[in-house]
């Protein structure tokens, strides 16, 4: 039994895993599948304090070396069921059960579907939801990218260096991406923009060959060739083994403020998971101190 158990190594856990450990106490990370959350599949990261621009793979190695070297204990496992209402706190796995004093939840969130016909079909046949993972599959090719958010516009923007041609699809008329994102984005001369358009269907035999599209204003319809689709519209909470420990907002987030203190003893909550106006990395790692030093005092 460990004294803090931290289940997601993300920015937040690993933040939580670095205070927890610096104050003495016993620590361990419980990671789905590899440290640095949704960082680590992000191209560049230009919002980190202290780095004018860091990869995302390089940021994500960095938050494994500072937990590891603080003494921080990390193991590997899908998270199968939680048992918090004890004073010992239970978190199981398919092959292990983690004992600990106090849990910190960071297990962040992961991309939404699209729910375009075809979708789960293709998943692994040209559509992905991981640019900087799957890209490379398609060098010198034509792609679409779909969303309109900062997630989108730098998939686009990755995209654009490897493939013949980007067209980044959007349903509403703008984009949300931060500004400097899109300055990024206007630049590139292989790079579509389609607005106030959905995806209808994603269309293929053996693979993706194209998109169905619909613009909503005029009701137009077209047929898009492309030899893949990246989805990036949006992510959810992956909260669903909380639904009946812990109260959740109508989004599936934890609702806590930011003391990251939830209502069961010696259970805290940190990262995107939890009930907040910005997501981002600093957030993020500001969850995790502040998560971590609900759980000093708790221990205490």
């Amino acid at each position: 039994m460990v004294d803090v158990l931290i289940v997601g190594g993300g920015p937040a856990g690993i933040t939580a895993a670095v205070y927890a450990a610096r104050a003495g106490l016993s620590t361990m990370i419980l990671e789905r599948m590899g440290v640095g959350g949704q960082a680590a599949t992000t191209y560049e990261i230009e919002n980190w304090p202290g780095n004018t621009l860091i990869s995302g793979f390089d940021f994500s190695s960095n938050l494994e070396k500072h937990a590891k070297a603080v003494g921080s204990q990390l193991v590997y496992g899908d998270v199968t069921e939680f048992e918090l209402g004890g004073k010992v706190k239970k978190v199981h796995t398919a092959k292990e059960t983690y004992e600990a004093r106090a849990v910190v939840l960071a297990m962040g969130a992961e991309r939404r579907l699209l729910g375009a016909a075809g979708e789960k079909e293709f998943t692994g046949r040209g559509v992905s939801y991981c640019a900087t993972c799957d890209g490379n599959f398609f060098r010198q090719k034509a792609v679409a990218v779909v969303g309109g958010g900062n997630s989108a516009v730098e998939d686009a923007i990755y995209l654009a260096n490897i493939c013949e041609k980007v067209s980044i699809i959007h349903r509403r008329d703008q984009f949300r991406a931060e500004g400097y994102l899109q300055r990024k984005l206007d630049g590139l001369s292989n790079v579509e923009k389609i607005f106030d358009t959905g995806v209808e269907r994603i269309e293929g035999e053996n693979a993706v060959t194209g998109l169905a599209l619909k613009n909503s204003k005029t009701g137009e319809t077209r047929e898009l060739p492309v030899a893949g689709v990246f989805i990036a519209v949006g992510t959810r909470p992956r909260t669903e083994l909380l639904a009946d420990v812990l109260p959740l907002d109508k989004g599936g987030y934890v609702d806590a403020d930011e003391s990251c203190i939830t209502p069961l003893p010696g259970v805290f909550v940190a990262g995107d998971i939890r009930q907040k106006a910005l997501r981002q990395l600093v957030t993020a790692a500001a969850d995790g101190a502040n998560a971590a030093n609900a759980a000093i005092h708790y221990l205490n």
